[in-house]
């Protein structure tokens, strides 16, 4: 190649500058090994047939100035999931993380670096962060029309599973119990009540309404997102985003949410159809709630499932709203039927 007699794209292809000499700053003994390999290639025509670019691995190697950014930008996201930043279960805001940033001198030194400089918006790097992380709290926010009918297909394969489940239960009860049921009995229940589940459809990024969501979610809409997002729930005196971290359990996400809305009815005086999109997230969360937390709670004296949604009839009666209004909510940019009552 330096005298002309070949030509290649490899280099090109790669990002890379060829040389012809072993660079001095090598290390004396690689240098050594690399002058071998020469060697060899230029005694041996198998050797150097195999060797010639055409036939080498194309490395396709990360930059190395990416590969600091990912890892910075992991690190600070990481930093931002630690207790630190979540002191207690409740919603809060981008603004009020960025602060706790602000107090974090090795997240200032490492967003330093981030940043390329000393001097630079802590609030935006936080927000642009949080963003790039968090998913909507309900359906509506997330998916398209067509996201939203694959949506209703799951939570319909999720209410048989759990009426599934609820048979197989009653297997478990002891004897002399009118509920308990043979395996027998139960098997022929779940053939009449439940019959077979159907597979819902995977998911593409077209239903989505943000390729972050899409990234994070993937086909099978599994959260991999480190936060949630609570988008028209902002409070006037802070604007900026509502977020709660992802890493909390259903029970512990309910606690927020109606803590957060209880705080904006009683203090902000929110009417009811600015509350309207907290009582849908608490709605949302209902079923998950009776799935995994509604076993008799020793503080309440009953399980948090129940506890919940005697929570939202009762503000629900309070507003003057139904169930059906409450899961028809959307906002005002989004219109179509959002799902069933």
């Amino acid at each position: 190649m330096a005298a002309g007699e070949l030509e290649t794209a490899w280099f090109e292809r790669h990002g890379s500058t060829p040389i012809s000499e072993v660079p001095s700053h090598w290390p004396e003994d690689y240098r050594r090994v690399v002058e071998r390999r020469i060697s060899e290639i230029e005694s041996n025509p198998q050797i150097a047939l195999i060797e010639q670019p055409e036939y080498k691995r194309r490395w396709n190697v990360e930059p190395w100035d990416e590969q600091v950014q990912r890892a910075l930008r992991l690190w600070l996201l990481d930093r931002l999931e630690t207790p630190a930043y979540w002191p207690e279960v409740a919603l809060t805001t981008v603004a009020r993380l960025a602060d706790r940033a602000r107090q974090d001198a090795e997240f200032m030194r490492v967003a330093a670096i981030y940043r390329g400089q000393e001097s630079f918006d802590v609030a935006a790097l936080v927000a642009e962060l949080v963003a790039g992380e968090s998913v909507p709290f309900l359906p509506v926010l997330r998916y398209k029309p067509t996201g939203l009918r694959k949506r209703e297909a799951w939570e319909r394969t999720w209410d048989l599973q759990r009426l599934e489940d609820a048979i197989d239960a009653r297997t478990e009860l002891p004897e002399g119990d009118p509920r308990r049921l043979s395996s027998e009995e139960a098997t022929k229940l779940k053939a009449t009540e439940v019959g077979t589940i159907p597979v819902p459809p995977k998911y593409t990024s077209a239903d989505f309404l943000s390729s972050t969501f899409w990234r994070l979610r993937g086909k099978l809409d599994v959260p991999k997102e480190r936060f949630i997002s609570y988008p028209h729930c902002e409070r006037d005196a802070d604007p900026t985003m509502v977020v709660a971290w992802a890493g909390w359990d259903h029970l512990q996400q309910a606690q927020a949410l109606a803590t957060y809305y209880y705080q904006m009815k009683e203090s902000e005086g929110w009417p009811a159809a600015r509350l309207t999109p907290l009582l849908a997230g608490l709605l949302e969360l209902l079923p998950w709630l009776k799935q995994w937390h509604n076993a008799i709670d020793p503080q309440y004296g009953v399980g948090m499932g129940d506890y919940f949604e005697g929570f939202v009839d009762e503000q629900l009666r309070a507003g003057g709203l139904t169930r059906g209004e409450v899961l028809h909510w959307s906002p005002a940019s989004v219109s179509g039927k959002r799902r069933k009552a």
